[in-house]
């Protein structure tokens, strides 16, 4: 069940980043820098998590999967 619960997380954080990000992906590369990037958030975010709860492991996520777009975009293949 976490497992499922990490992927439908990851994909809602993943399509959030990518608009908030403006970059055009398909529905698997979404979901990857969503499920990623909330491994990410999860990480860097435990201590909020324990304050606040699920919706800052949603922040987490999509703050993770942003900082994982920006990456991609600076370090990434470029075009």
């Amino acid at each position: 069940m976490p497992l499922l619960t990490l992927i439908i997380i990851g994909a809602a954080a993943g399509f959030l980043a990518t608009r908030l990000m403006k970059l055009e992906t398909n529905v698997i590369t979404t979901i990857a820098i969503g499920v990623f990037g909330a491994l990410i958030g999860g990480l860097v975010l435990r201590i909020l998590l324990t304050i606040t709860g699920w919706a800052a492991g949603f922040v987490g996520a999509v703050l993770g999967a942003m900082a994982l777009i920006w990456l991609w975009r600076q370090y990434g293949p470029k075009s």
